[in-house]
């Protein structure tokens, strides 16, 4: 571990979140006081609080109480028992969105089992490396029904316990199985409640349009529903127009996405015929927003609270939040850490005012499930967790994250971080997708590549795209080879670029730049 992590970590000037309640406990990370021992625990609270609230509805399908929804998850546990099912052992979910998903979840949880969810988007042989890994003992099928027995509820776990193991999605080699707790979930939760969705009480709705099986959909949505009482209406499957009509239709006053979703949402044509009143939080993640993005946002969801995420399937989702008070001044950030996360970074790469962003916090899962040495690199003995990102702490406490370490570009000496060239890139209004990767090169080690898609029935011309570039981007941070291509960039089951695909298979050609140094 770096010299330059300190005890409590780096702390900015601005605190935006409740910080009441947040203690140091002995394991030296941040904890809430007063979270449930268990997620069983938290559920059944909130049964016995609103048991005739709506707690799932499927948009085009079924929904369930909140007495309903319990009393279906109990039966799937005593099924999970009938066939063997013991609490410890792991159970897999293969489904696709709908109340299906969210009582299976539930129903392992009571169960006592290690839920074990399922990315829908992996190939089969990952589906069957995740399953085997993780030795799951049954699995919730698609096109089958829920096993079903006399109900059952463990409520044996502690905070300390595995509750899931949440698959990443990579973009080299396997994926890695998170061992989330109980803590891990509750705490997050509890993050959540405080800054993307400060307010939110059981009158909230939530439309979870995301794969319940990702940390956002599952950890971030789904989770603080049960916790508040509110509802959560689930899309089976994105789709704009369906998304839209979902907001409206099902009244659902909170929504998550990324970027490019809302920009194609708002350039709808019919969009203004939508009635958006009520939407009470917009939360996006994944990229930044440009700053007139911001704007139209807030006109389009004027009674909305916008907030930015940044988290990881390690962190348990959320660990830092642009707030809605910041949301326009300083949109090119993630914000700041939340209540119980320590941030520092590590410069010892040489990266100068930035560095690996090392994060510390009760919501940082337990390890790699059966990958002790990938678990010893990225989890240090003293609580932190090396993120693999770029990113910059400002003295107020904004963040930055600017580029993942292995995709940084040292350009003779000069660090481009292709983050920062991607998103410039991005800002050209005929480009779709971008990637931009390092191109090895005898004397400089690496030059600037970029991958450009452009926008359906537009042309870009490299020159103009230059031209472009020149007025947003320093001289040696502007592509020295640029790629046009028609296919979609390559991506793994999460969404994320194949950038080690890009950098073994494209072919260059000839350098575009004649200005550039070297």
């Amino acid at each position: 571990m770096s010299t330059t992590v300190q005890k409590e970590g780096r702390v900015g000037r601005i605190q935006p979140f409740d910080m009441s309640g947040v203690s140091r406990g002995e394991d030296g990370r941040l904890h809430y006081d007063g979270l449930h021992p268990s997620l069983t625990a938290m559920l059944r609270e909130t049964v016995e609080r609103v048991p005739g609230k709506e707690a799932v509805t499927e948009v085009g399908g079924r929904s369930l109480t909140y007495q309903e929804f319990w009393d279906a998850a109990a039966r799937v546990a005593g099924g999970l028992a009938a066939e063997g099912i013991a609490p410890g052992d792991r159970v897999a979910i293969r489904l696709g969105n709908g109340v299906d998903w969210c009582v299976a979840y539930w129903g392992g949880v009571l169960a006592g089992a290690i839920v074990v969810p399922v990315n829908t988007r992996f190939a089969p042989p990952e589906i069957e490396y995740v399953v085997n890994d993780a030795g799951a003992k049954y699995v919730f099928m698609p096109d089958e029904p829920l096993p079903d027995g006399e109900p059952l509820v463990v409520d044996q776990a502690g905070p300390t316990d595995t509750a899931s193991i949440i698959y990443t999605s990579g973009t080299t080699g396997n994926p890695k199985g998170a061992m989330t707790t109980h803590e891990n979930f509750l705490a997050n939760i509890e993050t959540v409640m405080r800054s993307s969705f400060e307010g939110a009480d059981e009158d909230a709705r939530m439309l979870v349009s995301v794969p319940l099986f990702h940390v956002t959909g599952l950890n971030s949505q789904l989770l603080p529903m049960c916790r508040l009482g509110g509802t959560t209406v689930v899309l089976p499957a994105f789709e704009l127009t369906a998304f839209l009509d979902a907001i409206v239709d099902y009244r659902t006053d909170a929504i998550v996405g990324v970027p490019a979703m809302y920009w194609l949402a708002l350039n709808r044509p019919d969009f203004a015929e939508r009635d958006m009143s009520h939407v009470r939080w917009a939360v996006y993640g994944g990229a930044p927003m440009p700053p007139e993005q911001v704007g139209e946002m807030m006109e389009a969801f004027p009674n909305a609270k916008l907030a930015n995420g940044y988290g990881m399937t390690e962190t348990s989702s959320v660990t830092t939040c642009l707030s809605h008070a910041y949301s326009k001044t300083r949109p090119e950030t993630v914000g700041f850490a939340s209540p119980i996360a320590e941030l520092d970074l590590d410069t010892t790469g040489g990266q100068g005012e930035a560095g690996e962003l090392l994060i510390r916090s009760s919501q940082v899962v337990a390890g790699y499930w059966n990958k002790p040495e990938e678990t010893e690199r990225a989890f240090t003995g003293d609580g932190w967790l090396r993120t693999g990102d770029v990113a910059t702490i400002d003295e107020d406490g904004f963040v930055s994250v600017i580029d993942r370490i292995k995709d940084l570009i040292n350009r003779g000496g000069e660090n481009v971080y292709s983050i920062e060239v991607e998103n410039a890139i991005a800002l050209h209004g005929a480009v779709a997708e971008v990637s931009v990767v390092g191109v090895p090169d005898n004397v400089m080690g690496e030059k600037v590549g970029a991958i450009v898609v452009p926008k359906a029935g537009m042309s870009l011309e490299v020159d103009e795209l230059l031209t472009f570039l020149a007025e947003r981007l320093a001289d040696f941070k502007i592509p020295q080879y640029v790629v046009i291509r028609s296919e979609a960039l390559p991506r793994n089951p999460g969404g994320k670029i194949i950038k080690h695909q890009l950098r073994t298979t494209t072919e260059w050609g000839e350098q575009v730049r004649r200005r550039a140094r070297g």
